[in-house]
């Protein structure tokens, strides 16, 4: 039995500490789609969901940008905050 404890604490010692995800689902335009921070990260399948109503709002002039190297293009789209529970604009990278 201590033997077990051993082994399961010198495995959980080599884990690595902070775990951060790459690749979160959020509610973009009401619908669930994977948003990653990187273009060479694999996304997730999205559990289905309800996403809140996106409100009808002016949609910010789209910025010149150079999209990062594995995206097609960049545009601005309503993301659902979690904590203010609102939508806000932010600048999405396919």
């Amino acid at each position: 039995m201590k033997a077990i404890a051993t082994l399961l604490a010198l495995c959980l010692s080599a884990m690595p500490l902070g775990a951060a995800a790459e690749c979160v689902c959020k509610c973009v335009n009401g619908e669930v789609v994977p948003i990653c921070t990187s273009s060479i990260d694999i996304e997730p399948i999205c559990a289905p969901r309800i996403c809140p109503i996106t409100p009808p709002r002016i949609k910010p002039i789209d910025p010149p940008v150079i999209p990062p190297i594995g995206t097609r293009g960049c545009t601005n789209k309503q993301v659902y905050n979690e904590y203010t529970h609102q939508y806000e604009w932010r600048l999405v990278c396919k």
